[in-house]
């Protein structure tokens, strides 16, 4: 089971409350009919993120399922947002559903993509960084 998150930033408001759970899903088919009922990544407004993590884990590095862990991080270039970022984000999605990282794949939190003015990230959350062999697939 997964959650979508959403996170507008409001200087005026905690980070927290500036972070909504979108909705939970389990399936596939779910998955496809919450894809294309929101706003692609590109489309955002710059201080904007999606997050999709395991059910019961926020995207936060406070949450005990992430504090430990680490992250890989792809940083796009401003001009890839029109030509690349919802592919790159929606393969990444696929990826965490699909458990594509094998046995590796209870190592895996979520995913969150960053939309920000000087360029947009995309970020693998992982539980143990100390699990080198985990990570290193993951990655």
């Amino acid at each position: 089971r997964w959650a979508l998150w959403f996170f507008k930033n409001d200087k005026s408001k905690m980070w927290q409350a500036n972070l909504r759970l979108v909705t939970k899903f389990s399936t596939v088919e779910d998955f496809w009919a919450l894809y294309s009922h929101i706003q692609l990544a590109s489309k955002l407004t710059s201080g904007c993120d999606y997050s999709l993590f395991k059910d019961g884990i926020e995207p936060m590095w406070e949450d005990s399922q992430n504090k430990r862990g680490g992250r890989w991080l792809i940083t796009l270039a401003k001009q890839q947002r029109h030509t690349e970022l919802d592919r790159f984000w929606l393969e990444t999605l696929l990826c965490l559903i699909g458990e594509m990282f094998d046995e590796y794949s209870d190592e895996v939190c979520g995913a969150v993509i960053n939309i920000r003015a000087k360029g947009d990230k995309i970020a693998i959350w992982t539980r143990e960084a100390e699990n080198r062999e985990g990570v290193t697939h993951i990655g």
